[in-house]
């Protein structure tokens, strides 16, 4: 692995330590993200399932790119989807690929089995 694959890999590592299970400040998520869709995201889904855990499986790196393949946990304490909170714990695997760029996350593509976290909820 080359010296900015290792890079890019311990910046994804940093950010999922640093964002699983605490409050997601403008200030902890803008010193991992540039991506201003990303920071959007980390927005809502912290508005709904406050203090998120973010649990990464699996992490690949190759250049500036890191895949990795995580779960998502949270209690649903906040709207989301247009359903109000039913305080409910819900648990959903995803994948996501980020590109890092001057020591933070540039891009992302996540991919996140939404009916699976509706159908939770639902329940």
């Amino acid at each position: 692995m080359n010296s900015l694959a290792i890079d890019s890999r311990q910046l994804v590592q940093e950010y999922f330590n640093a964002l699983s299970g605490q409050p997601k400040t403008e200030g902890l998520v803008e010193r991992y993200v540039a991506d201003s869709g990303l920071k959007e995201h980390i927005r809502v889904a912290e508005a709904a399932f406050p203090r998120y855990e973010l649990i990464p499986h699996l992490i690949v790196a190759e250049s500036d790119l890191v895949a990795s393949r995580c779960t998502f946990r949270g209690v649903h304490k906040g709207e989301f989807a247009g359903i109000p909170p039913t305080g409910k714990c819900v648990s959903t695997d995803f994948m996501i690929f980020y590109r890092v760029r001057e020591g933070k996350i540039a891009e992302h593509w996540m991919q996140l089995d939404t009916h699976d976290l509706l159908e939770q909820l639902a329940k």
